[in-house]
């Protein structure tokens, strides 16, 4: 399948669940794909489940890879999910400022380096700073069971001036491991994570005139 062919996607935050849900989507459509996972665990399991159609990385690294410095070396060893030994930048390096950081400005037209045409990510503080290497013209879907509505509108309002659309999906009563018996919404039962990421690659790809909108994906949780 080649819908998403010659996609560049970046998908951030959380890695199990939802995140490699629409990872996989992608993938599968012959997108190029760019995954960030918190632990050694959940990148081991974005390479079993990705192979090496996706690149899966630590969250520190995504910003380096993109501007295309140091990091562009793989981060994650494709048959373990960890990262190589030799490799020792932590997410703490680019707090203290020893690691490479991205200007947080929204302008990215002039910044050299990997464009991602789709951006993924769990939260605005996780997205914000991955803004300059957004394409013109792209789109930024939130994945957050809880997006404010007004901060979708507002970074909406903000980006839209460079073409690209922010919208956000609101799952909820998500099935996962471990989450025990929860109470079901007015569908009877509970959701999986692929039906989230179909929502928000609908968002990405589909929803083309559509910006600063929360889609709620809860089996009518939800309701006005």
């Amino acid at each position: 399948m080649t819908k998403y062919a010659r996609r560049r996607a970046v998908v951030v935050g959380e890695a199990g669940g939802i995140g490699l849900a629409i990872a996989k989507r992608l993938v599968e459509g012959g997108a190029s794909v760019l995954l960030a996972a918190r632990t050694a665990e959940t990148r081991a399991l974005a390479v079993t489940e990705l192979g090496s159609a996706a690149r899966v990385v630590a969250p520190s690294a995504v910003a380096e890879v993109l501007a295309g410095g140091a990091a562009t070396r793989p981060d994650t060893d494709t048959r373990t999910g960890t990262r190589p030994d030799s490799d020792t930048r932590t997410d703490s390096d680019t707090r203290t400022g020893t690691g490479t950081a991205p200007r947080t400005g929204t302008g990215g037209h002039d910044r050299p380096g990997l464009r991602a045409d789709l951006l993924f990510a769990d939260a605005i503080p996780t997205a914000r700073p991955l803004l300059p290497y957004v394409e013109d013209g792209g789109a930024i879907v939130l994945t957050s069971p809880t997006p404010c509505p007004d901060a979708v509108r507002a970074l909406a309002a903000e980006l839209a001036a460079r073409g690209i659309r922010v919208n956000a999906v609101a799952p909820g009563c998500i099935e996962a491991p471990g989450s025990g018996a929860v109470p079901l919404p007015p569908l009877g039962r509970l959701g999986a994570a692929e039906e989230v990421a179909r929502a928000a690659l609908f968002l990405a790809t589909e929803a083309t005139f559509t910006t600063g909108a929360r889609l709620p994906v809860d089996g009518g949780l939800a309701r006005p």
